[in-house]
């Protein structure tokens, strides 16, 4: 696990009581610096991050007319933001984001922004895990919350522009999220057994793979599955990717990583061999099976 140094440290208590930092840098071993846990404006216009921030924020031209027909139902919301201070669409679309709230006169206290991590041991996670069980495995994520519950959010990017989503979600909710394959995924884990999802494959792989967006979408949720420790849910979305994508090597990478963490070495193998069969210069394959074959 990295080590990390602390740079800035301010604390204020929660409502749970326990005291949580704000606007804390932390430093990995390859020298970059990131914002991890709840922060705030302050903490993107600070530098290094301000580098990104204040250019995205000055340079874009909020839509007034779409705003203008947005705000006052957007004020009865609250919003949750999950970004990563390392990744490219959140230095985009966060900056964006923020100007156009501060033209609606959207409250502060009303917003929440947290900065997750991008380490193979904290994967999209924040140090006090407040993305626990809100399927965060993009970032930036939006996500609108109305009477204490969640509403709809904005997934990555959005579908049109932030304000044209907004507006959809604030005033008819006629809105649909990127990666709903992802999303709907989530939704039956948390629904159904995975002894029952295992039975109706036949009719699941068909139909996600109708809307997934490439392999990538749900090997991502995947992974933020894995780092959270929930390894049933992440081999067998895993291996569902397998049946979506079979010609795909990258997902079968994947699956033989969760089962070589679940010490399953004979199906990690198993995975191992058929992407070098897709894909025969595959390093990383290669040198899984040698550690597997042959452990020190």
């Amino acid at each position: 696990m990295k080590h990390y140094i602390l740079f800035i440290t301010i604390f204020l208590c929660i409502q749970t009581g326990f005291t949580q930092s704000i606007n804390t840098v932390y430093k990995d071993d390859e020298g970059v610096e990131k914002l991890l846990g709840i922060i705030n404006k302050k903490g993107l216009e600070s530098a290094p991050f301000n580098a990104w921030f204040d250019t995205n924020y000055n340079d874009y031209l909020v839509n007034d007319k779409i705003v203008e027909k947005l705000k006052d139902s957007l004020n009865q919301y609250t919003i949750k933001v999950f970004l990563g201070t390392w990744c490219g669409d959140s230095k985009l679309e966060v900056p964006h984001f923020y100007k156009i709230l501060e033209t609606a006169n959207f409250p502060e206290s009303q917003l929440e922004i947290i900065a997750v991590d991008n380490t193979n041991e904290a994967y999209k996670q924040a140090p006090n895990h407040e993305e626990k069980g809100l399927n965060i495995h993009r970032v930036p994520t939006f996500i609108f919350y109305k009477n204490g519950k969640e509403y709809n959010r904005i997934v990555e990017h959005p579908n049109e522009t932030l304000e044209r989503d907004m507006l959809k979600i604030v005033t008819d909710n006629k809105y649909s999220p990127n990666y709903m394959a992802a999303n709907y995924l989530n939704y039956l884990l948390q629904e159904k057994t995975l002894d029952s999802l295992k039975l109706e494959e036949s009719i699941l792989v068909p139909r996600l793979a109708e809307f997934v967006k490439g392999s990538r979408e749900l090997n991502t949720f995947g992974y933020s599955l894995l780092r959270s420790n929930q390894l049933d849910k992440a081999l067998y979305v895993f291996d569902l990717n397998t049946k979506i994508f079979p010609y795909k090597y990258n997902v079968y990478d994947s699956l033989g990583e969760a089962y070589f963490i679940s010490k399953n070495n004979t199906e990690a193998l198993k995975n191992y061999y058929k992407v070098l069969s897709l894909k025969p210069d595959d390093k990383n394959a290669v040198e899984m099976i040698e550690k597997i074959n042959n452990p020190k």
